[in-house]
């Protein structure tokens, strides 16, 4: 995997983006604001390649994030005057493209880069002859094979691993450009070309995936999004996050002096906690073990991060494949004042009467979202919210039918009768359908130097080392006097989507509260708290080396975030939804 030569024993790799349409001016910033060795940015999340799509519908030769191009003509002269190596998935659906709109800017630019561009992730001309040859596609949750669902395909793209990085490297390459490289894999391509890294160098794979997995989403590592937003010092000019690299794989998260936000042991366990689903976090390059993880303070904006263990990566990759999965269209009705079950009540019945019946729809979904107050002091502390969600495969349907319909009851049906937007025509709603599929079926192309070099899948060599299980004695839970108190006083969380599905960190500060916290907050605690997780499956799992727990809510956002008919199609509200609950908490935690 590796082969270059270490030439300090540290490698600083700063990442410039989170996602496609974060900060633009934060590539200048990376690269202005201190010394770095790479600069990286991650722009694709699942949802973002079929946005892609639909802009290389409108235009063939894009397919990229256009940010990333922006970026570059900012920066690309100091990065090659100063030696730094750029490293970004930005190429989407179309690194190629990409990688020619950047040799055009260079030449603009009167510059001489080696640009190089990975390719292989793309699987839609293959899907076919993938099925013929026993990849069943099989869809992670649901069970159900590709060919079964009579789904129609858009996207298909395998998260490819750090190996073409790598080569491409070897071979000179300034600018490395890839469709879906694995988000964490932009850092351990660097870090395992620059110390020389093997297939067998686990634990040194493992730890540079984990600085991969905090930096991959920009300045949600540095304060963003953070429980405890008030300990920020300041949102203005927030730093993106940087990992200092050492040749075992461990590794600090900093940022640039003089930038806002915040990096501590907390802010880097809320990216830790992020989509993930239990300890071991999966990557096409390793396992890394996140319950092996020793993280402390080493002085201010620093945390250093050591221990990681490693497993050999699986011998299968994960495939995001977006389906074409019909229209959906959302209308919401405010609801203000008294009895408001039985005006939500009439107003449901009445659109769906006059549409025929919720079954000439695909999915009809109706939720009243309740906000208002019993003797309300201002307007708008009387409303509540009736949003009606419906998908179907008939784009009129779903369209204007379904949105001129709610409007034409507004001096007809209930008083107070008023929505919160203007109608609409509906958008696509675009299925996210994930599988695995044999690592030994990809073969990723490196293209760098007018040469084309093909990089096969390596099996791990050997049987697989043995990880000891860490043994951690918690203190007993303090006893006497309970207060309840919102859950968030004492603990921070963190959410986020995975596909149709979600996860919720959540963790303690203190030996002391994470007993009290593992103790109490099961499952079934949960779902008690948080009502509207009841109908789901979830998995617990507990990591104490963070003092942490994790929850895995299995179907919550549907067929995804471009089909959800939640309020929150990405999960990101519900780690403040669970810290708003009060709860009996030992007064000793509370001092």
């Amino acid at each position: 995997m590796g082969g270059g030569k270490s030439r300090h024993n540290r490698l600083i790799i700063a990442n410039c983006s989170g996602f496609f349409g974060d900060r633009l001016s934060a590539a200048a910033e990376m690269v202005r604001g201190g010394p770095i060795d790479f600069l990286t940015g991650d722009y694709l999340a699942e949802l973002t390649m079929a946005i892609l799509f639909r802009t290389r519908m409108k235009d063939p030769s894009g397919g990229y994030a256009s940010t990333f191009l922006k970026q570059m003509e900012e920066v690309m002269g100091e990065c090659l005057d100063r030696g730094i190596k750029v490293v970004s998935n930005g190429g989407g659906l179309n690194p190629r493209g990409l990688a020619e709109e950047l040799e055009k800017v260079a030449e603009h630019l009167g510059l001489h880069p080696e640009i190089a561009f990975i390719e292989g992730d793309d699987l839609m001309q293959r899907l076919g002859d993938l099925q013929e040859e026993g990849e069943t596609l099989t869809h992670m949750d649901s069970g159900i094979s590709l060919s079964e669902s009579g789904s129609l395909p858009i996207t298909a793209n395998a998260y490819l691993g750090c190996a073409g990085i790598v080569r491409a490297l070897e071979q000179g390459a300034d600018i490395v450009v890839g469709g879906r490289i694995a988000d964490a894999s932009l850092v351990t391509g660097p870090a395992a070309w620059h110390f020389g890294w093997d297939i067998t160098d686990l634990d040194a794979l493992a730890g540079a995936t984990t600085a991969g997995h905090i930096i991959e989403c920009g300045a949600q590592a540095t304060g963003g999004n953070y429980s405890f937003f008030e300990e920020v010092p300041s949102f203005t000019n927030i730093g993106f996050p940087m990992a200092e690299v050492h040749e075992d794989g461990s590794f600090v998260i900093t940022k640039h002096p003089g930038t806002g936000g915040l990096v501590s042991v907390d802010t880097v366990k809320a990216q830790l906690l992020y989509e993930i689903r239990d300890e071991r976090y999966l990557s096409p390059d390793v396992v890394a073990r996140f319950d092996t993880i020793s993280i402390s303070q080493q002085g201010e904006d620093r945390v250093l991060v050591s221990g990681v263990k490693g497993e050999p990566a699986p011998d299968t990759v994960k495939v995001c494949i977006n389906n074409m999965a019909g229209y959906r269209n959302s209308m919401t009705v405010i609801l203000t004042g008294l009895d408001i079950d039985k005006k939500a009540e009439i107003v449901e019945k009445t659109l769906f009467e006059v549409l025929g019946g919720r079954e000439q729809f695909a999915v009809a979904d109706v939720q009243l979202i309740r906000s208002q107050k019993e003797d309300p002091l201002i307007n708008e502390e009387a409303f509540a919210y009736l949003r009606l969600s419906v998908m179907d495969p008939d784009r009129d349907r779903v369209g204007r039918l379904f949105s001129g319909a709610i409007v034409e009851l507004a001096l007809a049906n209930i008083p107070g009768f008023t929505l919160t937007s203007p109608p609409s025509k509906g958008s696509p709603a675009i299925q996210h359908w994930p599988a695995l599929m044999s690592a030994n079926q990809i073969t990723q192309s490196v293209n760098v130097k007018g040469t084309e070099i093909h990089v096969r899948y390596r099996a791990y060599p050997g049987e697989a080392p043995d990880i000891e299980q860490q043994e951690f004695t918690l203190p007993p839970v303090p006893k006497g006097k309970k207060v309840k108190t919102p859950l968030g006083r004492l603990f921070a969380s963190r959410s986020g989507d995975k596909g149709g599905n979600a996860n919720l960190g959540v963790w303690a500060r203190t030996p002391e509260a994470y007993a009290f916290l593992r103790e109490y907050l099961t499952v079934d605690k949960l779902k008690n708290l948080l009502t509207d997780l009841d109908p789901y499956e979830i998995e617990r799992c507990e990591l104490p080396n963070l003092l942490a727990l994790n929850f895995y809510i299995r179907g919550i956002l549907g067929e995804g975030v471009a089909a959800s008919v939640r309020f929150d199609p990405q999960a990101k509200t519900l780690a403040e939804y669970l810290r708003a609950r009060k709860v009996p908490i030992p007064a000793g935690l509370l001092g």
